[in-house]
């Protein structure tokens, strides 16, 4: 019967210390690295790709420049937004968001 207890107290202990070193990604973001494709569809689901050379290429030629700040929004059905970001306010709000 100790040695049952032991068990148990043992691997509780070690769930909880994989929890507490378990990184916690919700709500960060990281950079892209260079040459990287992000693809966001509608539903909220993302993929990402790095493109040999010829199809980097291909798609520099359809590619702009973003010029400010981005926020994307997913509301409860899941469905994705992009949130106007034109205005002075609607930027700082978005780069403090960023930083």
């Amino acid at each position: 019967m100790n040695s049952k207890n032991i068990a148990v107290v043992i691997g509780l202990m070690g769930l909880c210390v994989s929890q507490a070193f378990a990184e916690d990604t919700m709500g960060t973001m990281t950079m892209m690295k260079g040459g990287q494709v992000t693809a966001i569809m509608p539903d909220g689901h993302m993929g990402t790709m790095t493109p040999d050379a010829k199809m980097g290429a291909e798609m520099m030629k359809m590619a702009k420049p973003i010029k400010h700040c981005m926020m994307l929004m997913t509301d409860a059905k899941g469905k994705t937004y992009m949130i106007d970001t034109s205005t002075k306010k609607a930027q700082a709000e978005c780069e403090k968001m960023a930083m």
